[in-house]
């Protein structure tokens, strides 16, 4: 893991520079949910190679977008003590756990903090979807997916075997 200082980008203030931008620029902001599990036909920002949310709102202004709708999350605490709970569920090593528990709880610090960002915009009944998030909040997903993992493998385990279910002609 990087350490934390580089870990801490600081969306917070990207928010309010965005809403200002959004702002200027005439574009109505539509305080919503995310829309990312919300439909099949949505196209992703490359905000890796593209991360300046000006691109992606110039895009919609050209696509003639007038409303963008604006989602925000917020980290707490009670993701790290819910994510503990259910890694206590899986049953590993003493050892394992502990490396997952320690790497959970190092993510404390963020308590508060926003994690993702996330504009999008409807044209030709796509979803456009600008999504920018933390490294740490990537970091806790990687760890969210191990456990969900863990927990499927577990589950998986204590399957009773399906015997009588399966012709043998």
């Amino acid at each position: 893991m990087a350490g934390a200082e580089s870990m801490k980008p600081n969306l917070d203030s990207l928010k309010t520079e965005i809403e200002q931008y959004l702002e200027e620029s005439g574009v109505a902001v539509f305080y919503g949910h995310s829309r990312m599990l919300e439909s099949t036909s949505s196209v992703y920002w490359d905000c890796e190679k593209y991360p300046d949310y000006r691109l992606f709102i110039k895009a919609a202004r050209t696509a003639g977008a007038q409303v963008i709708v604006f989602h925000q999350r917020e980290f707490t605490s009670e993701q790290v003590t819910d994510a503990i709970e259910r890694l206590s569920d899986c049953n590993l090593p003493r050892n394992e756990s502990g490396v997952l528990e320690r790497r959970l709880n190092a993510l404390r610090m963020y308590d508060g903090f926003i994690c993702v960002i996330e504009l999008s915009f409807d044209h030709q009944s796509r979803v456009f979807i600008f999504d920018l998030h933390t490294e740490w909040h990537d970091e806790y997903m990687d760890i969210m997916d191990e456990i969900h993992m863990l927990d499927a493998e577990a589950e998986d385990d204590n399957d009773p075997p399906m015997s009588g279910y399966f012709s043998k002609n």
